[in-house]
């Protein structure tokens, strides 16, 4: 899961930043509104947190720009402002949950997984293809029920190619939904997670390279 973290103060947002990827998530930071909406603008995230008291653009009206722009995207709004007021306010602007400052990682955590939760409810709690089968509330890939263990990275990737099937899925938007801007990316890292997928699915399904465009998920050839 990629993250967006809005968040002016240095030493928290370093906190923040930190805990969040020794959880396993991939996340970005970015320290004022305007910088924010940049971002928003030319990248996905499948979850922002949000301070309200940032620079240049204030995190109220970074969030009425994300819902004037429709985009869905679960919004946490991370504050040390604590009236109802305040939280009426977040939450008529498009949050869809608020943390007080100060907080516990772990309790951050846990309303990220739950925003993420209320997403595939609406959606879909299963994705299917044949005889693969993706829980995608409980993170796990199953052929005929047999549960096929996977990397963090590996179900990111089968995640996008089951949610397009027989869709060819850039090498651009599979890498943005797998490494952060500072992450150090090797030039063939896709390609390897790829070869990965394929010794675990091969039975399957078949993912097959589009040459200088990116990968499509089909049917297992017979």
């Amino acid at each position: 899961m990629r993250i967006l973290l809005v968040e002016d103060d240095q030493l928290l947002g370093d906190g923040i930043s930190t805990g969040l990827k020794e959880n396993q998530y991939v996340v970005d930071w970015v320290q004022d509104g305007l910088a924010a909406i940049q971002a928003i603008k030319y990248e996905h995230f499948d979850t922002i947190i949000l301070d309200l008291g940032l620079p240049k653009k204030s995190g109220i009206e970074v969030l009425k720009h994300i819902r004037g722009q429709h985009i869905n995207t679960p919004v946490i709004i991370l504050t040390a402002k604590d009236t109802i007021e305040d939280r009426v306010m977040g939450l008529d602007a498009g949050a869809d949950d608020y943390l007080t400052k100060p907080f516990e990682l772990q309790e951050l955590c846990a309303r990220i997984r739950a925003c993420q939760r209320r997403i595939t409810s609406a959606n879909q709690a299963e994705i299917n293809f044949g005889s693969l089968r993706l829980d995608t509330a409980g993170y796990k890939l199953y052929i005929d029920d047999i549960e096929q263990p996977l990397s963090r990275r590996e179900y990111s990737l089968i995640l996008k190619l089951m949610e397009n099937p027989g869709k060819v899925i850039s090498r651009d938007i599979l890498t943005q939904s797998l490494y952060g801007w500072g992450d150090d990316v090797d030039s063939n890292a896709i390609e390897v997670h790829i070869h990965n997928l394929r010794k675990k699915t091969r039975a399957a399904a078949n993912i097959r390279t589009i040459r200088g465009v990116g990968y499509m998920i089909e049917p297992a050839h017979d």
